[in-house]
């Protein structure tokens, strides 16, 4: 048993960290309306809006010190919560959350 009162499985992150499947997963579940995979565009990675532009794309361009504007301007066709999104999902999966994609 991984916790009191758990009778969930032991999941070890890349983090080192043990935590319970059962708590780690509970009641979040995010869904993300603008965020799209297709094996047709971009090799499958998670993209903006079926566009061209992955999550991986946004989040490398921040964590390089572009800023949303730039960003805006690079991509006409982007929206401010186009990045948004891309951030949330990201985060989600770097936390392990479970991500819900629009249909």
């Amino acid at each position: 048993m991984c916790c009191p009162g758990c009778a969930g499985t032991v999941v070890s992150c890349f983090t080192g960290v043990v935590a319970c499947a059962e708590l780690r997963y509970h009641d979040h579940v995010q869904e993300f309306q603008r965020i799209t995979i297709n094996p047709e565009v971009m090799g499958g990675k998670p993209c903006i809006r079926g566009m061209r532009v992955t999550v991986g794309m946004i989040v490398e361009a921040l964590a390089a010190g572009r800023t949303i504007e730039q960003l805006l301007a690079d991509f006409p066709y982007l929206d401010e919560p186009d990045i948004r999104e891309a951030l949330g999902f990201a985060a989600s999966l770097a936390e392990g959350y479970e991500v819900r994609l629009a249909s």
